[in-house]
């Protein structure tokens, strides 16, 4: 791997631990730019070094070093929104598969983006139910549990297109980087 590459999956980590603390607060799962930084790993690194830099973050977290949205250490995989975390890493992998599997026109980046989200909220979804209705016998119900991990959806779909038109003007200045030279991108 070139240290172009480890330098940019470092810097992805670095901005997804930033995003994890511009949030607006919710009752059940904040509301973070964690989403931005993320499918931004995904669209500008590819599937594989984009969904590496959510996981060096998310193994920073389980370390100890407090850059998730309620601190760090490896009790954190028993809070409620750790799904999510584990479906950024997923989602990344997704986008930067579709973006980098073709021509990265526009269309095929928010589609990769979109397409990304969905694991995402699929498995922080269904995580957090499990641990806010089984592990911790909150008073809540799934489908309570589920509106409010779904409520930023529409926020986040708004935030891939911005990402989608964002990682266009940006894939340029990486491709002059030389950190395409074996994927679609840079044809």
């Amino acid at each position: 791997m070139k240290l172009k590459n480890l330098v940019l999956i470092s810097i992805f980590a670095a901005l997804t631990a930033v995003g994890a603390f511009i949030k607006i607060p919710t009752p059940i799962c904040p509301i973070t730019l964690q989403i931005l930084f993320t499918t931004l790993a995904g669209v500008l690194l590819g599937g594989r070094n984009g969904a590496a830099s959510v996981a060096v973050y998310v193994l920073l977290g389980l370390l100890g070093v407090p850059v998730f949205t309620g601190g760090g250490g490896l009790h954190y995989v028993l809070q409620p929104t750790f799904g999510f975390l584990l479906g950024f890493i997923i989602g990344t992998y997704v986008t930067g598969r579709i973006c980098h599997g073709g021509k990265p026109t526009l269309k095929r980046l928010i589609i990769g983006c979109l397409t990304g989200m969905l694991p995402v909220f699929a498995l922080g979804t269904v995580y957090n139910c499990i641990i806010t209705c089984l592990y911790m016998n909150a008073e809540a119900s799934a489908v309570t549990v589920i509106y409010h991990c779904l409520m930023p959806f529409p926020g986040d779909v708004v935030l891939c297109v911005f990402t989608a038109i964002l990682g266009k003007r940006l894939m340029p200045v990486l491709e002059r980087m030389n950190v395409y030279e074996h994927t679609e991108a840079c044809r």
